[in-house]
């Protein structure tokens, strides 16, 4: 079995084939260290009637250099974002609930700026499951721990508020017609385009 490619927030690049998983049992939001211990993700509920599930990167590890510059999304396709920094960026975008209760869509992954098939449920308060795939047959997933202290660094604030996370105006659902039953989960939604002017 090939290793995970690593990712700034612990978001999994699948390389193991996995099965199927139980069915979702608690509630996936919260503050999470990542596997690798790497990053905290806060995860909350967004979207039209707060249906969906969100994540954001609100504490990364510092690196072994000492360095005290923050990490910058320089992988990002979009080179208008590759000056943003890691941490406070939006990971987990706007997931929509499925038949067994677990949230699925797309991760995205700051090492590569690459984004990837993900299933997110919690069958206890103290765990969270992130299932990557980087193909439907190519899964592998990774526990997640909830936290509840502060680390030095961690952002607090709401998502867009003073000391806070941001989120991604890509992801941001506008629409309230938007429902799990009209969104893919394996293809994210764009953003609505703006109505003609009259």
């Amino acid at each position: 079995m090939m290793r995970i490619v690593p990712f700034s927030a612990g978001a999994i690049v699948a390389i193991a084939v996995f099965g199927s998983e139980r069915a979702a049992a608690a509630d996936p939001t919260g503050t999470w260290l990542t596997e690798d211990g790497r990053a905290r993700v806060r995860t909350e509920h967004c979207g039209p009637r707060d249906a969906q599930l969100c994540g954001y990167v609100v504490w990364a590890r510092k690196s072994d250099d000492g360095k005290a510059k923050p990490r910058l999304d320089e992988e990002n396709p979009d080179v208008g974002k590759r000056k943003r920094p890691v941490l406070g960026h939006q990971m987990i975008l706007g997931l929509v609930p499925n038949a067994e209760r677990q949230y699925e869509g797309r991760i995205y992954n700051a090492d590569n700026g690459k984004s990837y098939d993900v299933t997110i449920w919690s069958e206890t308060p103290a765990a969270l499951s992130v299932r990557g795939c980087m193909f439907s047959y190519l899964c592998q997933t990774q526990i997640w721990k909830r936290v509840t202290d502060m680390a030095p660094g961690q952002l607090i604030g709401p998502t867009d508020g003073p000391g806070g996370p941001r989120a991604d105006r890509e992801w941001s659902y506008a629409t309230p017609a938007m429902t799990s039953s009209t969104i893919s989960p394996k293809i994210p939604p764009r953003a609505p385009s703006s109505p003609p002017a009259r």
